[in-house]
């Protein structure tokens, strides 16, 4: 008996979805993030205007002072869309599940002086809750953002920070008892050094422009934080004195910073390129939000690093100026 094997070669009819073509162009294959991206947002056919807010669509363009022919330029320098993410975040969590085990089979937590193990705590686990504020902005940006490329990110970027929040809880438990949460809780809620940076937090919560939000936000809130708690304090002051587990154990934070701030950055720098009017707009946003941002970490700061505190947050604030002027935007 035989078999005669013959290969084939089957030309497809169309390279991509009809949605997608108009974008790459009817003969060019798409990638699997301009499938996921590009036009899948709903444009029309829609029932009736929200009840809740009848003067705009359910997904509207005109929610934003920013104007932009086209909302799917925004793209993600990253190209994540639910897959890509998830395998890096799943990547993360292994190397950080790696260091919980780490610092546990080690020891390193009992080697930690008492003295930075408090100051750590202290500092760190009030962040639970601003990074819970990120997680709401974010999702508040995908819900009345316009454009895929724009808010499909922006729920990837709240559930991160939901991991973060969770990463500061699981830093808490491994450090001490329970107890100290809610000391975090409390800290938060009471103690006058954290009310500025709380009072910044919530009043973004009512800030009713998704771009604006994304630039109080992604931009001046972490653009400041980030920088200034994980690398000033956490790499530069906790680790040095004996604190190595503790770094350690917040690994995931800056690495996630610097990986988001080129989404961020992207963003900005499109949106701005589009028009003098978007750029005046979004460095106006941009300089009050990274001045209220300033203002609400000092005494934070202090609380870290005491009287380098100052100096820390003036680097940070140096660097993020140089991050917007990159962008194109004037602060």
């Amino acid at each position: 008996m035989n078999i005669d094997l013959q290969a084939r070669e089957i030309t497809p009819l169309r390279n991509t979805f009809a949605h997608v073509a108009k974008y790459v162009g009817d003969d060019k294959p798409a990638s699997r993030y301009q499938e996921a991206t590009l036009g899948a947002q709903p444009t029309a056919n829609f029932h009736y205007r929200p009840t809740w807010d009848p003067q705009h669509e359910i997904f509207d363009a005109s929610r934003s002072a920013v104007v932009l022919a086209d909302w799917y330029v925004l793209r993600d320098p990253r190209q994540f869309y639910y897959a890509t993410w998830t395998m890096a975040r799943a990547r993360q969590q292994d190397a950080i599940e790696a260091n919980f085990q780490f610092v546990e089979s080690r020891g390193m937590v009992a080697k930690i002086p008492d003295d930075v193990r408090r100051k750590a705590l202290d500092v760190l686990l009030p962040l639970r809750h601003a990074a819970w504020g990120a997680n709401m902005n974010n999702a508040s940006i995908c819900a009345y953002g316009y454009g895929t490329a724009f808010t499909a990110p922006a729920m990837f970027h709240a559930m991160d920070n939901l991991g973060v929040a969770q990463y500061l809880t699981r830093l808490g438990l491994a450090l001490d008892d329970p107890a100290v949460l809610d000391a975090g809780k409390q800290a938060w809620l009471a103690d006058p050094r954290w009310q500025v940076l709380r009072r910044c937090v919530e009043d973004t919560f009512v800030v009713d422009d998704p771009f604006e939000l994304f630039v109080a936000q992604n931009l001046a809130l972490d653009g400041l934080l980030y920088p200034l708690i994980y690398g000033a304090f956490v790499d530069d002051h906790i680790a040095l004195q004996g604190g190595t587990a503790v770094a350690m154990l917040t690994a995931f934070m800056p690495e996630w910073h610097d990986e988001s701030a080129r989404w961020v950055d992207a963003v900005l720098k499109t949106a701005a390129a589009e028009s003098d009017a978007n750029r005046l707009l979004i460095s106006r946003w941009a300089q009050a939000w990274i001045e209220r941002a300033e203002a609400a970490l000092a005494p934070v700061a202090y609380l870290a690093l005491g009287d380098v505190g100052e100096q820390a947050l003036a680097d940070a604030r140096q660097a993020l100026v140089e991050r917007c002027r990159k962008a194109g935007i004037s602060v």
